[in-house]
């Protein structure tokens, strides 16, 4: 899975929950093929020497390292959401595919970041106090304020922030 993500294979991924007992959908997700970041996987332990495929390492996905744009429900609480709905907010998240899969991660996970301050209205100081989680992300990267810099240009150039004043940015709608 972590080779899909690094060389821009990964499929899209559709999530869903259903109650057992009806067999009812409850909730439907596609996850673009574009916005996995490399972050969201989670290396499993190898199987055991006694399985059938002794040494084989899978991975889970950590659906809460995927920005919340790129989680589209299209069942939400067993109420099919539109097909315009479903295409708007695709439409929304597209621009992401253009980043550089080498850049995209970074994007991504400074997104998921930005979001995680649950506020509309943020600056530059306040993604920089994210900086220890960056660093855990991307243990090799030296520059971290510089990086998240250049990624909420890359946000702005996608449409997803909007640059309001010197060191402050705006999650658009």
């Amino acid at each position: 899975m972590m080779e899909a993500v690094k060389n821009d294979r990964t499929p899209n991924f559709y999530f869903m929950e259903y109650e057992l007992a009806t067999w009812s959908i409850r909730n439907l997700l596609l996850i673009p093929h574009f916005a996995f970041p490399p972050s969201a996987i989670v290396k499993r332990k190898p199987l055991a020497a006694t399985a059938r495929r002794a040494g084989w390492v899978g991975c889970n996905i950590a659906l809460n390292r995927i920005p919340a744009e790129a989680r589209i429900s299209i069942v939400r609480e067993q109420s099919v959401l539109s097909e315009a709905e479903v295409r708007t907010k695709f439409k929304r998240v597209k621009p992401l595919e253009k980043i550089s899969v080498t850049e995209r991660g970074w994007t991504l996970d400074v997104l998921t970041g930005v979001r995680s301050l649950n506020q509309r209205e943020f600056t530059n100081a306040e993604v920089y106090a994210l900086e220890r989680h960056f660093e855990k992300l991307h243990p090799g990267n030296r520059h971290i304020r510089d990086k998240i810099r250049q990624q909420l240009q890359n946000l702005r150039d996608a449409g997803l922030v909007e640059h309001v004043d010197k060191g402050r940015w705006r999650l658009k709608d």
